[in-house]
């Protein structure tokens, strides 16, 4: 036996990578295979011998998951996995504040070292190619500036805890509908220009621990033995060390999963020992079929991470407790949540409902004199006025401490002297219990998306319940809205449909929403609408509504942030971070027919995704990306250029806040190339910087573009090239908002690498 008090010592006194190959060197064949694949739903193997731990994982795209048994999916449902709901990466992206990003990422860490994990799996950064893809809450943008700038600062975060952040999908996971066994076709610009930017920037200037592969294919090989996304990209171009885990249940070969570059195999099945990196790893390196070098690499690389959130050396009696459910916590997710709710109308001024709008009403006798007074009466109607959201959504449930509804937000903060009626508006279904069977236990399974058989008589009479009690729902909404003072309806998706596993059929509101919503304006005209979802939906009376807010699932506080928007505590500084069409047949996805498909998807658009597409075709979406609004006004002067070297660009201009009250301007600098020897979009995002500004205010804003920011991924020199010749740079507060420009000369040509 080895004396593991002695291998101790040398590890508390020394971090390296020559410590690393002395740990490696006392293994056995078994304990290297134990330490590569899961050993429990959500744990490695110990080398008890050696002192090394078991690797400890948890789900976290919106806080840490709760607590199941090591070999069932079944929580264990005592009370200390309560934990805080952060809001999700959509939120999260819709604040367009790096600072928040790394805030966020620093709760979560702190959140899931407080719970005993090693590895947090998040955050989610795969494109937003199209709407109606299930796991779009889980995602940031469409854009993959957008999403360097914000995912950066988050990996930042949470690894400052000692948890490794685990970036996932890699690579272009794009759809539910048949995710364990579609095939991507992407074109290598497209690929590199679109898809990949935000994972080589988690990777070499996030500094991420470790990256989940995706379920799907790539190019016709499954991406967890992919040596193409792996190998030659991951590994040998981008330099990465880190721990690459398999997406759970998305390994299919011993020899293929063994040879590559993914490291631990994770599964949702309780048969460990016969994981493919396994008993049959084993079996296959004595046979001689796969090399125990391939082996060595991947507990190599499990090591180094264990290193570096001191799991293991001299500075493993440092590592950080971490903590859970702080005020802190609360108080940061209330901040959060209000800089992520996006303001889309404001018409004539509806909101904010400020104290004088909504203050007590006189009550006056025959004469006229005051005799008393009554309460203004405000009607929520909605479902999601009073629905929780922490626990569904596939991986990403939580079971969240506690959660504020807009409801609860609403009265909480207004009081007494304001009456608050609730009227559900819309009937919602509950699900069906199928036997008990935990979604994930079957998630390894083929899925049917289609819905019951339209034509049986069960069917029928189900459909006729159904749209009796929306009838009756509706009714009371309205009877509550006629003897309101003002009606805000809170309505929008659930997880539902927000899910992982499966996409949404369309872009339509469900539950019979659009007609509710449509009655309502027809009863009060400056009826407010808030939409809280995680994927745009159509919104065909969209004219008729004055206000309109949006929000994305916004964590624990978001009623308490809904209700600081609503009443102008807050001011609403959110932008979209994804262009909401008018309807889903303005999509270039439903255009070319290449989303939802089985067997196999050709990303057909290439690299013309989201507002790229709407402004190449001149498509006018209801709102566009960038887009969001201020109970105040900006003004954007004097835009000014220079480029100090051939490396960088650097712009400058004024901000003043014209309004009576303080806010935040998101100025946003697109860059257009005039003239190149490929197709570009019109405009690309390139810089954005938030700020904060008193009323009367002005600020200096200066924004620099490194010369990658003019580059695109030239195919014969499979690099990013820079082509000399004249760019324009425009400056505003949406993509289709840029009242600013001015244009440049790049004289020198010269590669930049991205």
């Amino acid at each position: 036996m080895e004396n593991q008090k002695d291998l101790s010592q040398k590890v508390c006194s020394k971090e390296s990578e020559s410590l690393i190959e002395e740990v490696l060197s006392r293994l056995t064949l078994e304990e290297k295979v134990g330490m590569i694949h899961g050993d429990g739903f959500f744990r490695t193997k110990a080398v008890e011998r050696l002192g090394i731990p078991s690797l400890v994982t948890s789900d976290g795209p919106m806080g840490v998951r709760m607590e199941f048994y090591n070999d069932k999916w079944i929580p264990l449902g005592k009370s200390d996995d309560y934990v805080t709901y952060i809001p999700s990466n959509s939120a999260l992206a819709a604040t367009w504040n790096p600072q928040l990003a790394y805030e966020s990422g620093k709760v979560l860490g702190e959140e899931a070292r407080g719970r005993g994990k090693d590895v947090i799996l998040a955050p989610g950064i795969n494109i937003k190619r199209d709407p109606l893809c299930g796991r779009n809450f889980e995602y940031m943008s469409e854009d993959p500036y957008l999403i360097e700038t914000m995912v950066v600062p988050f990996i930042r975060g949470v690894q400052e805890c000692d948890v490794a952040a685990c970036v996932k999908h890699f690579a272009v996971n794009n759809q539910e509908t048949d995710r364990l066994e579609v095939d991507t076709l992407v074109d290598e610009r497209t690929l590199r220009e679109i898809y990949l930017p935000a994972f080589r920037a988690a990777v070499q200037e996030g500094g991420a621990y470790s990256l989940m592969n995706a379920y799907n294919r790539f190019r016709g090989v499954f991406c967890s033995e992919n040596r193409e996304l792996l190998d030659d990209i991951l590994r040998k171009e981008w330099g990465y060390d880190g721990v690459v885990i398999s997406d759970w249940g998305s390994v299919h070969d011993t020899k293929g999963a063994a040879e590559c570059s993914m490291d631990l195999e994770m599964s949702v099945t309780a048969n460990f020992d016969e994981y493919y990196l396994a008993d049959p790893l084993i079996k296959a390196v004595r046979a001689g079929e796969v090399e125990e070098v391939c082996v060595d690499e991947k507990v190599r690389n499990i090591l180094r991470m264990m290193y570096r959130i001191k799991m293991l050396g001299g500075e493993s009696v440092n590592r950080k407790a971490g903590c859970y459910d702080t005020p802190q916590h609360q108080q940061k997710m209330l901040e959060t949540a209000g800089e992520a709710i996006v303001l889309l109308k404001n018409e004539e001024n509806i909101l904010p409902l400020t104290q004088e709008r909504i203050s007590l009403v006189p009550v006056k006798d025959a004469e006229g004199r005051t005799v008393s007074a009554r309460r203004h009466r405000i009607a929520v109607i909605g479902h999601n006025g009073d629905h929780c959201h922490a626990g569904g959504g596939g991986s990403a449930e939580i079971k969240a401490l506690y959660e504020v509804t807009p409801l609860l937000g609403l009265k909480k903060a207004i009081g007494g002297n304001v009456e608050i009626v609730y009227s559900q508006g819309y009937y919602v279904p509950g699900k069906k219990d199928v036997n008990e069977v935990n979604w994930q236990e079957a998630s390894l399974e083929r899925q049917i998306m289609g819905q019951e058989n339209s034509d049986s008589e069960e069917s029928r009479k189900l459909r006729e319940e159904i749209a009796c009690k929306r009838r009756e729902f509706l009714e009371e909404a309205c009877a509550v809205a006629r003897n309101a003072d003002t009606v805000i309806f809170v309505g929008g998706l659930n997880h539902d449909y927000d899910t992982e596993g499966r996409d949404r059929a369309d872009m339509k509101l469900p539950y019979g929403q659009d007609e509710l919503i449509e009655a309502l304006c027809d009863i009060n005209s400056d009826t407010i609408v808030v939409m809280v979802a995680g994927s745009p939906v159509e919104m065909p009376w969209r004219d008729r509504v004055k206000a309109l807010v949006w929000s994305y699932y916004s964590g624990m506080e978001s009623g308490s942030a809904l209700a600081d928007i609503l009443l102008g505590r807050v001011n609403p500084s959110a932008k979209l971070p994804e262009t909401f069409p008018a309807s889903y047949a303005d999509t270039v996805t439903c255009k070319n027919g290449e989303f939802g498909k089985e067997g196999c998807v050709e990303y057909k658009e290439g690299i013309f995704v989201g507002y790229r597409y709407y402004e190449k075709e001149g498509i006018r979406p209801a709102f566009a990306f960038g887009h969001g609004l201020s109970y105040t006004d900006f003004t954007l002067e004097n835009l000014q250029v220079k480029a100090e070297n051939a490396e960088e660009v650097i712009i400058s201009l004024e901000v003043t806040n014209i309004g009576k009250c303080a806010g935040a301007e998101v100025v946003q600098c697109y860059v257009t190339d005039c003239e190149c020897s490929v197709e570009r979009p019109l405009k690309e995002l390139k810089a954005y910087k938030k700020v904060f500004l008193q009323p009367g205010g002005r600020a200096a804003v200066q924004m620099t573009l490194p010369r990658r920011a003019f580059a695109f991924y030239d195919v014969a020199k499979r690099d990013f090239v820079t082509e000399p010749g004249e760019f324009v740079l425009h400056v505003g507060n949406s993509s289709d908002h840029c009242n600013l420009s001015v244009k440049i000369d790049l004289t020198t040509a010269a590669s930049a690498r991205s």
